[in-house]
């Protein structure tokens, strides 16, 4: 008897609870659920073209446009971007120069009273490429300021561009962080990932705006260019369109349309960008990541890292640690050093959580990019969980998936929730396969990522296959729709997520669960696993 009630303890299920009772992660694991699909949420996957208003270029001249925010490492400063000046894409190009025009920001706590001034500096990228035919492309000048000595929680008024020119831009606000205490956090913070520039993603993003975040976290993924030839022809599938394309082509003023349509919300609230494989843009001289580089700020060097595919950054009492998989992790790599170094230095009595995020998950039941990352997971899945890694954000694979508490695919009361948001509303397809579907299961030897590395992949299911033969218990709920979440810290030890769907235009809550920290129960560097 006794067997059975800590049996059923293990394995509730969310349906077993009232309409009104919001479940926690102290009541599961919960029994694999998968909501059925349902093909009329499809939408219209389909990009927004170069001739809809609200990716049209509305300014004239140097005013400034594309305007963005994103935070630095702590409370006290910011960074505010824009661009001036036109891309131009073509066959000779000539590059803007950066030097023309001042990159300063005037800011206050008073709208009509911008009485300090921070300068920065700028740049201009190109994406070229060595071979005839192909088009070149070269940007505006992007600018980056980092403002500094700034108050927790405060409403600052701000206005970007260059006063010597007669060209700044109309006076926009944002609120900084609270400071950094286990009592303190961000109202709301937006988690999305593969957003793309389609009509599924201008509603989520409406949907997101009407949720009022105070932060939005990308994960990965952003403009999907590189889903067009440098001429503008575009297809659901790059690699199934354009297979004898002497290099994989990208579209740059993609990422200017997309810039001029998330003005409205990244000029106010902060977003906070990893890079996706969408974001590699291959290049002449074997370069990449350029425009993600360049177009957006990160606090990369205020936190101890070397590269912009790699960061952290605090938001109250919440410390988030932003991974590269699509640069070296192992444990010879830069990265792995300055991770160990980042989470050694977390001080958790002020900065009680812990959320990692990336763009591959390595906890996804789906047959799309299954088992991709592997080699990631061996190399910093022990790390993570030994700091006592909290939440794990995800994108990559187009649908909603949560998961129990898991650790090495075996459930584990100190293990991380895995959430993946890969569902923003691109134009690629959703993902409905399930890997344990018959049929469905991917051959090994094809699941590797090879920019990631080789084959990492080890038996893990009870049967000893690869696949699991039904929805694994490491997944409590998976959907396929698109869709975006909110995260709310209520204190040091209990946290609100909820992940709303988009059910055509409207928004609807597709799963709500706390999350609950047992610090007690999982102290820090503990390893001892614990199942149920």
């Amino acid at each position: 008897m006794t067997f059975l009630l800590l049996l059923l303890f293990c394995f509730l299920s969310p349906a077993i609870f009232s309409a009104d009772y919001i479940p926690s992660t102290l009541d599961g694991p919960f029994v694999p659920v998968t909501v059925p699909l349902d093909t009329s949420l499809r939408g219209k996957a389909i990009d927004l073209p170069d001739t809809d208003p609200r990716v049209r270029r509305r300014v004239t001249g140097f005013e400034p446009e594309q305007i963005s925010i994103s935070l630095s490492s702590d409370h006290d400063s910011i960074w505010v971007s824009w661009i001036t000046g036109e891309f131009q894409i073509g066959k000779n190009v000539k590059p803007l120069n950066p030097t023309s025009i001042n990159s300063i920001v005037q800011f206050g706590t008073l709208r009509h009273s911008l009485s300090h001034e921070a300068k920065g500096h700028s740049l201009v990228y190109s994406q070229l490429y060595p071979f005839d035919g192909l088009l070149n492309y070269t940007s505006g000048i992007i600018h980056h300021v980092r403002i500094t000595g700034l108050k927790p929680s405060t409403v600052y008024y701000y206005r970007c561009g260059d006063p010597s020119r007669w060209s700044m831009s109309k006076i926009r606000h944002f609120r900084t962080m609270p400071v950094s205490s286990p009592s303190s956090y961000p109202g709301r913070i937006a988690v999305v990932g593969d957003l793309g520039l389609t009509y599924n993603t201008t509603d989520t993003i409406s949907h997101l705006i009407h949720n009022s975040p105070d932060l939005v976290l990308l994960i990965g993924d952003v403009s999907y260019a590189n889903l067009y030839l440098t001429n503008g022809t575009s297809s659901d599938c790059y690699s199934c369109s354009f297979p004898e394309t002497p290099i994989h082509e990208t579209y740059q003023p993609r990422w200017d349309y997309w810039g001029r349509f998330m003005e409205d919300l990244t000029s106010k609230v902060p977003l906070m960008v990893i890079e996706g494989n969408h974001e590699i843009e291959l290049q002449a001289e074997n370069k990449t990541f350029e425009a993600y580089s360049s177009r957006f700020a990160f606090p990369f060097k205020e936190s101890g890292s070397s590269s912009t595919l790699y960061y952290s950054f605090n938001a109250g009492g919440i410390h988030f640690v932003m991974l590269g998989a699509y640069i070296a992790y192992d444990k010879s790599a830069e990265q792995y050093e300055w991770l160990k170094k980042d989470l050694a230095k977390v001080d958790r009595s002020v900065t009680p959580w812990l959320v990692a995020s990336w763009h591959p998950p390595w906890y996804s039941s789906y047959t799309a990019h299954y088992r991709e990352a592997e080699c990631m997971k061996e190399a910093l899945e022990e790390l993570l969980y030994s700091y006592g890694t909290d939440i794990v954000f995800n994108g990559h694979v187009h649908a909603y998936e949560r998961s129990n508490r898991v650790y090495n695919y075996e459930l584990d009361l100190c293990g991380p929730v895995y959430i993946v948001v890969g569902d923003g509303g691109n134009r690629e397809k959703m993902a409905i396969e399930h890997a344990d579907e018959p049929g469905k299961c991917p051959e090994p030897l094809t699941t590797p990522d090879p920019v990631m590395g080789g084959f990492c992949a080890r038996n893990f299911t009870p049967s000893g296959e690869f696949c699991w033969d039904r929805q694994p218990d490491y997944s409590a709920m998976r959907e396929s729709s698109f869709g975006h979440g909110i995260l709310e810290m209520k204190n040091d030890t209990w946290a609100l997520w909820t992940w709303y769907r988009n059910q055509d235009s409207n928004s609807e809550v597709g799963d709500q669960i706390y999350i609950v920290r047992q610090p007690d129960q999982c102290p820090h560097h503990n390893r001892l696993v614990n199942h149920c």
